[in-house]
């Protein structure tokens, strides 16, 4: 039996009301932080943005070096397979509403050539978990430097005490998770088949979710040797967003710290964290960084300039990822055809 044809995805009335709100946002922090200053920071940075780009490029660099070694098996994909995928994956996620709908399928159909879907995917996702939990020790260190090392207003002091807990609460369910061997996602969907509550679409492909889960829990068992390279990847892309954001304030504000670096690539974690449904996190990354360097002594004018440079170089990046996904004849929609394509071929090969 011939498998269903892949529905193309669409953008929600959810996905556009978080772009016009982003825009709209957007607008009003210009609006109310003038414009001229803010010109006048980015043109302080000049020649600068050029060490900016190579920074933000280890970014992504060192996170296609950790989805090779977290991809099963003997070392099929190169860095010179997965840099690609992983850019313009990225560049779907930033510049569409869908965010992790198309960017994860988008990195898994650029390496098909090389390695099975599932085996792209099981890498991609042990990656991503290893990559969270990193974002989630970076989120808490920074937010407790902030209370400790900064005057705060009370509602920030709350907020960020809130943000503490939740980040230590998710390094607690994912000690347990895996000190327990839980199967969480597949025991959750079994729990909702029972009642026939469980989605049918998700139910048909339980045994592949059970791989997948497998594959995620165990990948510090069955290759120990790679999970502190992999570690230690991940650190490096922290690292390189603190000095990014120590590069920047250099050229448009006055004397950073790297404390106070380390605190804005914090908030920035955290507002991709919880914006990631706005397309390239427009107007909330500038409203968000704006208010945390008045807190840290700077100006609003500057936060804003910070989070506009760093828009530029995401739309750098954006836009090399974008070239390269028509250079493999793809529009953002064959992408995620394609992934859901190759996915049923495989499933149908199996049976």
């Amino acid at each position: 039996m011939d498998p269903a044809p892949a529905r193309r995805p669409r953008v929600t009335i959810g996905g556009l009301l978080a772009a016009l709100f982003g825009a709209g946002l957007f607008a009003w922090v210009i609006q109310h932080t003038k414009i001229d200053p803010i010109l006048d920071g980015l043109k302080s940075v000049g020649w600068g943005f050029i060490v900016i780009l190579i920074l933000s490029g280890i970014r992504p660099l060192v996170r296609a070096a950790a989805w090779r070694l977290c991809t099963p098996g003997p070392h099929q994909l190169r860095i010179r397979d997965t840099f690609p995928a992983f850019l313009t994956g990225e560049a779907l996620g930033n510049v569409t509403p869908l965010g992790l709908f198309v960017s994860e399928p988008t990195k898994a159909v650029f390496v098909r050539h090389r390695v099975s879907m599932m085996t792209a995917v099981s890498g991609l996702a042990t990656e991503n978990v290893l990559y969270t939990l990193s974002v989630a020790v970076v989120i808490a260190t920074g937010t407790v430097a902030l209370l400790f090392s900064f005057d705060v207003p009370r509602a920030v002091r709350l907020a960020s005490t809130i943000v503490v807990g939740i980040m230590l609460g998710l390094l607690a369910a994912a000690a347990w998770v895996l000190t327990r061997d839980v199967r969480v996602m597949t025991g959750m969907l079994d729990h909702l088949h029972r009642y026939r509550l469980a989605p049918r679409a998700l139910v048909q492909r339980l045994e592949k979710l059970r791989v997948l889960e497998d594959r995620i829990y165990t990948f510090h068992r069955r290759y120990p040797e790679r999970l502190l390279p992999v570690l230690a990847l991940e650190t490096v892309y922290h690292v390189a967003g603190v000095a990014e954001v120590f590069v920047t304030l250099m050229w448009v504000a006055h004397a950073p710290t790297l404390l106070v670096a380390f605190v804005l690539e914090t908030a920035n974690r955290a507002t991709n964290v919880i914006f990631k449904f706005v397309p390239m996190r427009l107007g909330v990354d500038e409203a968000g960084t704006g208010g945390l360097t008045l807190v840290l002594g700077y100006s609003i004018t500057d936060g804003v300039t910070l989070a506009i440079v760093r828009k530029m170089r995401v739309l750098f990046w954006t836009g090399i990822g974008l070239v390269l996904l028509a250079r493999r004849g793809l529009s953002p929609q064959d992408a995620v055809t394609v992934a859901e394509d190759v996915r049923l071929q495989e499933e149908a090969a199996a049976r």
